[in-house]
C-alpha cells in the first residue's frame, strides 16, 4: 500500500502520525547531533531543511512513538528530554509586527509553553532570560529555521535589509555566553552572510554547507528514491506511458543534479514529490519562488553564461548586503551548484538540473527582451520547428522577432552587449528542446544546432555582414570537428543591424 505523499507538509508529527511517506534521514541526523553543539545549515528554500529541524526538536522531546521502524529507534536514550526554543523566522510575521516586535511575541509564546515568565525587556535580554530559565528543565535545544529570511526579502531595499540585520545580530549576541545551558544549536537559511554583520560573536558556529559528512542531510538521493517510492514510480510509468529506466532518466535529467561535495548528487524534495503526485515534468521548485531580484541583478551584471563556472571555496564563505557577489547568491539560493572539486580545490559550478536551467534563461530571455517569460517558451519552440523543417527564412523570421519588444533607447545604449546576451540566451534554451550549444569567446557567440539529419554552424555578426560571418566560419574551421557525421554540415551567417533591430543580411551554405 502506497503512503501519502507529504507535499508541503514540513512537520515530523504530522508525518508520522497521518500516515505520509517519510524517507528516513534519521542515521545523518543522528551523526549530526553526536558530532558537536553548534551548526549552521545553509540549503535552497523548499529543501527539507524545516522537516529535519521538526525531526530534530521530536528527538530532543523524546517522542519514541514517532520514530517506530526507523534507524534511531534503538540508537538513543528517549528517557531523557530537553527544553526546546524552535524559531522559524518565515511563520513570525515580522512584515506585519515588525522584526524585533516578531520575535519579542515569539519568545514569549515558547516561555508561556513552559509556564515561564519573563520580566526582563528587548528580545536580547528576554531570549538570555528564556534560556537561562528553561535550562532548568533540562540544557536548551537552540532551533532556529530560516534565520535569513527578513533579510533577503528586502534585498531589494538595502535600508530595511540592514535595520532586520541590525535586529538579527542583537538578538543572537546572547548565545555565546549561553553556553553552559546548551546542549545543541542549529541554525538553517538559504544565504550565508557575513559573520561579522550577523553572527559577530559566535565564532564557534560550524558551518556544515559544503560538508561531505551531511551532504545528503537533506534532499533525496538516487537510492532513497528507488527504495522509497517504488509504486509512485509504477504509476508514473503507466500514466507517461515509458519504461521504469526511461522514466527515472528523464527524473534525474529534470529534478537531481544539487551536490554540496561534487560527490553525492540528490533530488529536489519538493520537485519529486510534485512530480510523483502530478506524473507530468513541470517547474515545481522555480515556480514557488522566481527570482525577480536575482533575474535583475544578472542582467544588470550582464553575467548570463552560468556553465561550468571555475571558483575556489571563498565563493561559498558569505555575501555581504553592500556588495552582493552573484556566485555565492545563486549557490545559496540553488541556481547552481557544485558539479566536481578538481585539484587544488577548485569548485565547477552550474546549473542542477533541466527544471533550473530551462526555468532561469526563460526569465532571463524575458528581462532581455522587455517581455513576459512564458512567451519566450513558444518562440524558442518554433525557432526549433524551424531548424527540423530546414526553413531559413522563418529561422531569420524568428530571431527578429526576439527584439521586437525591446525598447530602442535600453538597445541602443548597450547594443552589443544585449545583442550577444539575447543570442546566447536563446540558443541555450534552444538546448533544452533540440541538440543545441553556444560557447562564448572574446565577445564571439557561435551556435551549433544538430537535427536528425543536418548540423548547423550559425555565426552571428553585428554591424556588419554575412559574408564576415561565414568567413570566420572558414577561418576558424568550426566545422571540421563534425566533418566525420554523416549528416548535412550547413553554415549560416547572419548580420544584425543595431540602426533597424533586426536581421539585415545573411546567407545560407553547404559546407
Amino acid at each position: 500500500m502506497k503512503k501519502r505523499l507529504p507535499v508541503g507538509i514540513q512537520s515530523f508529527s504530522e508525518i508520522r502520525e497521518h500516515g505520509y511517506l517519510y524517507i528516513d534521514k534519521t542515521k545523518d541526523i543522528f551523526r549530526l547531533i553526536d558530532s558537536g553543539k553548534y551548526f549552521f545549515l545553509s540549503r535552497p528554500r523548499r529543501f527539507g531543511k524545516s522537516l529535519t529541524l521538526s525531526t530534530i526538536k521530536e528527538i530532543f522531546q523524546g517522542r519514541k512513538d514517532l520514530f517506530q521502524g526507523l534507524w534511531i529507534e534503538d540508537q538513543w536514550n528517549w528517557n531523557e528530554q530537553y527544553p526546546v526554543v524552535h524559531i522559524s523566522f518565515s511563520s513570525i510575521g515580522y512584515k506585519e509586527l515588525g522584526l524585533e516586535k516578531a520575535i519579542e511575541l515569539s519568545l514569549l509564546g515558547i516561555a508561556k509553553q513552559f509556564n515561564i515568565v519573563i520580566e526582563k525587556q528587548g528580545i536580547s535580554q528576554i531570549f538570555k532570560e528564556l534560556i537561562i530559565k528553561l535550562s532548568r528543565i533540562n540544557h536548551v535545544i537552540l532551533l532556529i529555521d530560516e534565520y535569513d529570511k527578513p533579510i533577503i526579502d528586502y534585498l531589494d531595499d538595502i535600508d530595511q535589509a540592514k535595520a532586520n540585520q541590525r535586529v538579527l545580530k542583537a538578538f543572537y549576541s546572547i548565545i555565546k555566553d549561553s553556553d553552559a545551558f546548551l546542549r545543541f544549536l542549529l541554525i538553517t537559511g538559504v544565504s550565508k552572510f557575513s559573520k561579522v554583520s550577523i553572527f559577530s560573536e559566535l565564532n564557534n558556529l560550524n558551518d556544515i554547507t559544503i560538508d561531505r559528512r551531511f551532504s545528503k542531510l537533506v534532499g533525496v538521493t538516487q537510492g532513497e528514491l528507488e527504495a522509497n517510492f517504488d509504486g509512485f514510480i509504477s504509476q508514473s510509468s503507466e500514466s507517461l506511458k515509458l519504461s521504469r529506466e526511461e522514466l527515472l532518466l528523464r527524473i534525474k535529467e529534470w529534478y537531481n543534479g544539487y551536490s554540496w561535495d561534487g560527490e553525492t548528487f540528490v533530488y529536489n524534495p519538493f520537485s519529486l514529490l510534485n512530480f510523483f503526485l502530478k506524473s507530468d515534468f513541470q517547474n515545481f521548485w522555480f515556480t514557488t519562488g522566481t527570482p525577480t531580484f536575482l533575474v535583475k541583478l544578472l542582467k544588470g551584471r550582464q553575467e548570463i553564461d552560468l556553465e561550468n563556472v571555475e571558483v575556489d571555496q571563498s565563493a561559498f564563505e558569505s555575501y555581504d548586503i553592500d556588495n552582493l557577489d552573484t556566485l555565492p547568491l545563486l549557490f545559496q539560493t540553488g541556481y547552481c551548484t557544485i558539479k566536481s572539486v578538481e585539484e587544488f580545490g577548485i569548485y565547477i559550478l552550474d546549473y542542477p538540473n533541466k527544471e533550473v536551467k530551462e526555468s532561469l534563461l526563460r526569465h532571463l530571455i524575458g528581462a532581455y527582451r522587455n517581455d513576459s517569460p512564458a512567451k519566450t517558451t513558444p518562440i524558442v519552440i518554433k525557432l526549433r520547428k524551424a531548424f527540423i523543417d530546414n526553413d531559413f527564412e522563418r529561422i531569420i523570421f524568428i530571431i527578429n522577432s526576439l527584439f521586437k519588444s525591446i525598447p530602442s533607447h535600453i538597445f541602443i545604449k548597450e547594443k552589443e552587449a544585449y545583442y550577444h546576451s539575447i543570442v546566447f540566451l536563446i540558443f541555450q534554451y534552444l538546448g533544452q528542446f533540440i541538440d543545441a550549444e553556444v560557447h562564448t569567446s572574446d565577445g564571439r557567440i557561435d551556435a551549433v544546432v544538430q537535427t536528425d539529419t543536418h548540423i548547423y554552424i550559425v555565426e552571428f555578426k553585428l554591424d556588419e555582414n554575412a559574408d564576415a560571418a561565414l568567413q570566420q566560419i572558414r577561418d576558424k574551421k568550426y566545422a571540421s570537428r563534425y566533418l566525420g557525421s554523416e549528416k548535412s554540415i550547413i553554415v549560416l551567417g547572419i548580420n544584425f543591424s543595431s540602426e533597424t533591430k533586426s536581421v539585415d543580411d545573411w546567407k545560407v551554405e553547404n559546407y
